[in-house]
């Protein structure tokens, strides 16, 4: 047997301590690795009747093999006489197993090499397993880390046990991240490698908004409000529809908060990010309007409504006609992708002008009657120019022939 002393126990409950790592797998790792040294120093790695013992109470470890009690040892290496087994345990019997320890004397050296690579190893090992399993866990959560650099335009952010990277497309647009500030990220996907794992987190997802009310409002956590859909163009504007699951509870009052003070909070945390509060509605006309919101709306008129097509007609008034698009469509993209329907949007000008279009043009008798008369005079006209056009031209071919016949008369005399 080697002895270790109790530093190694001691190192090995302060590492379970610090970073999370059990006590079990350095005492597992110690004793693989005096398997495996032994088994090289032997020149036989396929031995499977090897292993370590460690006696916690001595503070002692040793290798043993483990062999057959025979008659007749045909293998010395797995088996053993009855007479030889019994100088190590009296009650043994055939075809019971002993376990024989085979320590080499001068093994301290040898196993201590190859014990440092094993454990340094199998703790690479844990700390990625862990790391692994305690963010698979908080995928698909809102977390708070601390920026750590920025480099290329990634930005990486600690958030514990690793840092996360944040790519540029899942960054704010004009957000400035400063080294040391702390951050709110949604862990978006966990991707495991032969290091630590790689956590991808992201600045500007919807799910962050989601977090943020849940967080807030008590209503939306305790389910009595419910947040039927959000959109977001982050940094600039969210819209998100809620609906109150009991009827003496407003929904958006709920998420407003007294005097705004939730709603506050939350603008807050995005940076003064505008937020559309939207009550969600079964009735598409009334959800629609709703999501145009804060622009007033005169009508909508559903067009189609299917399982593939859903658009509406809007009528604004002509002042509300801009705010109702908003800035770039703004407004209505956010409501198109809130509702799900196909939004278009036209003041009551333009409204009543596609209506007069669309419509059917009728002949009149009368116009009918003046347009013959029309054609008639056209008609007369054109045979009056015709007829004096030929009587001209009659004239003309007649004088032709009188100045002919003088020339010949004069010529004659």
């Amino acid at each position: 047997m080697i002895r270790i002393g109790m530093a190694l126990f001691e190192a090995s409950e302060e590492l379970e301590r610090e970073r999370g790592i059990s006590k079990d797998i350095i005492i597992n790792s110690l004793c693989d690795a005096m398997v495996a040294a032994y088994k090289k120093q032997i020149r036989d790695k396929d031995a499977s009747n090897i292993e370590a013992i460690l006696d916690e109470q001595s503070g002692e470890i040793g290798v043993f093999r483990t062999k057959v009690v025979v008659e007749n040892v045909e293998d010395e290496n797995t088996q053993i006489s009855l007479e030889a087994a019994k100088e190590i345990d009296e009650d043994v019997e055939i075809e019971d197993e002993v376990k024989i320890e085979v320590t080499p004397e001068d093994f301290g050296r040898i196993a201590a090499q190859s014990a440092k690579q094993v454990i340094t190893q199998r703790i690479r090992e844990a700390e990625r397993r862990n790391v692994l399993d305690e963010f698979m866990s908080k995928k698909g959560t809102l977390v708070t880390g601390i920026i750590q650099r920025v480099e290329n335009r990634t930005v990486y952010v600690n958030i514990g046990k690793t840092d996360a990277i944040l790519p540029q497309k899942e960054q704010i647009p004009g957000e400035f991240y400063k080294p040391g500030n702390r951050i709110r990220v949604f862990v978006l996907n966990v991707k495991d490698n032969n290091r630590l794992p790689q956590v991808i987190v992201s600045h500007s997802h919807p799910e962050i908004v989601r977090e943020l009310f849940e967080l807030e409002v008590p209503e939306i956590e305790d389910g009595i409000v419910e947040i039927k859909s959000i959109f977001r163009e982050a940094g600039f504007r969210t819209k998100i529809a809620v609906h109150s699951n009991d009827p003496d509870v407003d929904s958006v009052g709920a998420c407003i908060g007294p005097r705004g003070s939730r709603i506050q909070t939350i603008v807050n945390e995005l940076k003064n990010e505008k937020i559309d509060i939207v009550r969600y509605s079964d009735n598409p006309v009334e959800f629609i309007v709703n999501a145009l919101s804060p622009a007033r709306i005169l009508t909508v008129d559903i067009l189609a409504d299917d399982e593939n097509a859903k658009e509406a007609l809007v009528v604004v008034p002509d002042d509300q006609l801009s705010l109702a698009i908003g800035r770039d469509g703004q407004n209505v993209r956010l409501a198109h992708k809130l509702t799900n329907w196909k939004i278009d949007i036209k003041s009551e000008t333009q409204a009543k002008l596609l209506e007069k279009n669309s419509e059917p043009q009728e002949i009149v008798e009368e116009d009918f009657d003046d347009t013959i008369q029309d054609n008639q005079e056209d008609f007369q006209t054109e045979s009056i120019e015709d007829e004096i056009q030929e009587e001209l031209s009659q004239r003309a071919f007649d004088e032709d022939d009188l100045n002919e016949t003088s020339q010949i008369v004069e010529g004659e005399e």
